[in-house]
């Protein structure tokens, strides 16, 4: 008997699960995530890797991994972006269920297996999200998920980030419905996606259980760059409002209040820069605040995160605003011009 029946045969109900994993150049990381997929206590049928353009080894590595019980099958697909990885992934499963999961991320033994359980176990379920968990081995990862991941929510007495597509299983009927992911965004595809599957009411259940840990920027400067991109993706998403309306909105006070101050004279400038500092400090007390249940903290490490945490909301902000201005002058203006030019 196949290894990955021995391991399926203890279920009543049996869940074929094909894994779909968007890559590029994640030689670091993705022989980890294989290695992982490979030893869970519920065997996926298969696992489809899409490899967008990788010039390291990540495809090596993919191919060194296909001679164990479960088929390891990697797409190539040229220059692709993660929503075009994750489409051609699902197109190509030959299974019903598509667990979707990133390079990057480390999936608990456990993590298919619940999430199999919680659609088998509720009726009428299409989609099953699970959870993930940043990894803050040093003070700069915890004070930067502390500014920019939202804070998890208790369900069924366990703590439960938002969902995510790092960890999430769905009928693959549930893809083809909503048009599957966005293939021309670098990043906020997966929010799209997801948006999509709630304006199509599919029947949505979370698994707390099934955790991932997902590794997060380990520097600023990569953060910096990082954010830089998921503003200016997040405004081809149209995605405005759910980020970037709000920073604009306080930039926009702060600029007015400098403009009056150099009116009054160049010494007025500091009332809108301790202003600004102001604010920082109360986001980043914020923050920690809400972050209060997974990330305890005494009154010094309170201090120090927050002396931590003002640079780091300070760079996040400017890394906005260059990538919505990169939009701006970049591709709105590209596509204005194109429409001009077609429409002549």
């Amino acid at each position: 008997m196949p290894k990955s029946e021995i391991r399926n045969s203890k279920f009543e109900i049996l869940l074929r699960i094909s894994v779909a994993i968007p890559v590029r150049n994640e030689e670091q990381s993705i022989g980890q995530l294989l290695d992982c997929l490979q030893n869970q206590t519920l065997a996926p049928a298969e696992i489809l890797v899409t490899d967008g353009g990788s010039t390291d080894r990540t495809a090596q590595i993919i191919e060194e991994h296909n001679h164990g019980p479960i088929p390891v099958r990697l797409i190539r697909a040229g220059q692709a972006l993660p929503g075009r990885g994750r489409n051609l992934a699902a197109a190509q499963a030959e299974n019903e269920w598509v667990a979707f999961v990133d390079a990057g991320v480390r999936p608990e033994p456990t993590w298919l297996e619940s999430l199999a359980k919680r659609a088998q176990g509720t009726t009428d379920v299409d989609v099953v999200y699970g959870n993930y968990e940043p990894v803050t081995d040093t003070l700069f990862k915890l004070c930067a998920v502390m500014t920019y991941v939202a804070p998890p929510s208790e369900i069924d007495g366990k703590l439960v980030r938002p969902r995510s597509i790092a960890s999430a299983l769905m009928k693959r009927s549930v893809w083809q419905s909503v048009g599957g992911f966005p293939e021309d965004l670098r990043s906020a595809e997966d929010l799209v996606f997801m948006n999509r599957i709630d304006s199509a009411c599919h029947r949505v259940t979370t698994a707390p259980e099934a955790l991932v840990h997902w590794q997060v920027q380990p520097t600023m400067w990569r953060t910096f760059r990082r954010f830089i991109e998921y503003a200016r993706s997040n405004m081809r998403a149209g995605l405005w409002r759910q980020w970037q309306a709000a920073i604009f909105k306080r930039y926009g006070f702060l600029l007015i209040i400098a403009l009056t101050a150099i009116m009054l004279g160049s010494r007025w400038l500091v009332v809108p820069l301790l202003l600004w500092l102001a604010l920082l400090v109360a986001r980043a007390l914020v923050a920690i605040r809400r972050n209060r249940v997974c990330y305890p903290a005494g009154v010094l490490q309170i201090i120090i995160r927050a002396i931590v945490m003002v640079p780091i909301l300070a760079m996040l902000d400017v890394a906005t605003i260059i990538g919505t201005v990169q939009w701006a002058l970049g591709d709105r203006l590209y596509v204005s011009k194109h429409s001009e030019s077609i429409s002549q």
